[in-house]
């Protein structure tokens, strides 16, 4: 895990970082040196209370939307990103008795097609080295859905998954790795606060493994835990 302590300070861009896994990333960034910018919509007491001078809190970033886009465009200020964490996400709940298209698309809206939008509008941002990870979920499997249901989520996370393989093919020659995470059952408001993880644990696995990403996994699906998941 990369300490910024004796080295000129990276920047680390977080969509969704006004609470849970965005939040506790940001936390762990900032103690590591980085300078963190965190996006969100709106930002919570808890992004406000982090008294660290190297976080910079910027609003109204709907990542599914143009004007979310431009402002976060406007808030690099030029800058190179090292690490490019698509975290945002929704989840609604459909099944085949109460079939919401509605909801449906709007969780692709913001699950799989921002974090493209995010990273195509950052493109020119991201350099030799720089690292992106997607937090996707292995709701998204196919191969692992055993209850079925959850429609607009689980075909959302999917598609999120191929857009991951795809960036790591087409970043390869620029040297840009991509990581494609599920964090675990984590204890968020998006399951009600019912996981088996805290969003701190979460946030630090997932942070050891941006640290460790390298270009010979990149577009490799992991658990937080490290295991592979299957697609």
């Amino acid at each position: 895990m990369e300490n910024m302590t004796n080295m000129v300070p990276k920047t680390v861009v977080i969509t969704g970082a006004n609470r849970g896994i965005g939040l506790a990333m940001v936390a762990i960034y900032a103690l590591q040196g980085y300078n963190v910018i965190a996006l969100c919509r709106q930002s919570s007491t808890k992004l406000a209370a982090l008294s660290h001078d190297n976080i910079e809190v910027v609003e109204g970033v709907d990542v599914a939307t143009d004007a979310g886009i431009d402002i976060m465009v406007s808030a690099m200020n030029g800058r190179t990103v090292d690490i490019l964490i698509n975290n945002a996400g929704i989840l609604r709940d459909e099944n085949l008795q109460n079939l919401n298209l509605q909801t449906i698309e709007q969780q692709f809206q913001v699950n799989a097609m921002a974090p493209l939008r995010v990273c195509h509008a950052l493109l020119t941002y991201l350099t030799s080295g720089s690292k992106i990870a997607l937090i996707t979920s292995r709701m998204g499997s196919i191969a692992d859905n055993g209850s079925g249901g959850r429609y607009g989520y689980r075909m959302s996370k999917a598609a999120l998954n191929a857009a991951g393989m795809s960036l790591a093919k087409d970043l390869a020659d620029d040297n840009i790795a991509v990581g494609i995470y599920h964090p675990g059952y984590v204890q968020t408001g998006m399951v009600n606060f019912n996981g088996d993880i805290t969003s701190d644990v979460a946030a630090s696995r997932i942070v050891k493994l941006i640290g460790e990403l390298t270009l010979a996994e990149s577009g490799v699906f992991k658990h937080s835990n490290g295991q592979i998941l299957p697609w």
